[in-house]
């Protein structure tokens, strides 16, 4: 009696393993369909519901079929084209990290569109939107996490070095010291920030042209006599920048040229010849 019940309880247990496995089996027989009517449909969330079925189906030992991946692909076009990059980026670098589908395409796709940002974030800095730029290039922190790291540390230094050299180049505009002010300007290599300097240029310019004609340096307590300026000295200055001489070193390399020394005279930078003691 006892052998007999023990019998039907291994036949029922086989049985309902065995139906369960046939479900099983059957169900995994109908995803790829679903998948092919839901990429068709363009329903790419019940596209990835069904694939992610599929997959947990594949002990049974069905191959997954090409559209595992390809509504994933889809789903991140799309993601793409509506704008969402950050999402469109996360979903693209799984699917080359899960290696399904054409994976030479997958990462193509996704070198792409990670070159897309870069140049994007590239723009939106040279633009003078800082925090804009780094922001964009956050999604590719993770897939491209030295070289990203690397361009935002630019980013930074260079807008850093910039807002620096700008008050500078405030301070001795207002002070009128024009030759510094020169190599302050120069010094600008950012396209918002030469932009910004705009008008300081041409303060610059003035200041130059005035001293060029040696006009300013009258109302200072320095004897016109002493001072050299005008052409003599700014031919001597223009063969030093020829050089690739910083302007502020140019100036005080014409200056020596001409046997004279660079004085402060009150907020101005002059060349004046050495005053002889009697």
């Amino acid at each position: 009696m006892q052998r007999h019940l023990l019998q039907l309880w291994v036949l029922a247990t086989l049985g309902m393993v065995l139906a369960i496995a046939g479900g099983a089996f059957w169900w995994e027989k109908q995803l790829p369909a679903q998948l092919r009517n839901a990429i068709a449909n363009q329903d790419y969330k019940g596209c990835i519901r069904a694939s992610d079925q599929l997959a947990a189906l594949q002990w049974l030992g069905q191959r997954a079929p090409a559209e595992l991946a390809l509504c994933r692909q889809r789903h991140a076009e799309q993601l793409w084209a509506q704008g969402a990059s950050s999402q469109a980026l996360d979903l693209q670098y799984k699917l080359v990290v899960s290696a399904q589908g054409d994976l030479d395409n997958h990462r193509a796709t996704l070198n792409q569109w990670q070159q897309v940002i870069r140049e994007r974030s590239i723009r939106l800095f040279r633009q003078g939107q800082l925090e804009q730029s780094l922001t964009l290039l956050q999604p590719l922190e993770l897939q491209q996490r030295e070289s990203i790291r690397d361009l935002r540390n630019t980013f930074q230094e260079i807008w850093n070095r910039n807002s620096v050299e700008h008050t500078r180049l405030g301070r001795l505009v207002q002070q009128e010291r024009w030759w510094e002010a020169l190599d302050s300007l120069n010094r600008l290599d950012h396209p918002w920030w030469q932009a910004k300097a705009e008008e300081q240029k041409k303060r610059i310019e003035i200041g130059l042209d005035g001293f060029d004609s040696g006009t300013e340096h009258n109302q200072h307590a320095v004897q016109s006599s002493d001072v050299i300026s005008g052409q003599e000295l700014d031919r001597a200055v223009q063969h030093q920048l020829r050089q690739a001489v910083e302007p502020w070193d140019a100036f005080q390399a014409g200056c020596q040229s001409l046997g004279g020394q660079v004085k402060e005279d009150g907020p101005e930078s002059v060349c004046q010849r050495p005053t002889s003691r009697p």
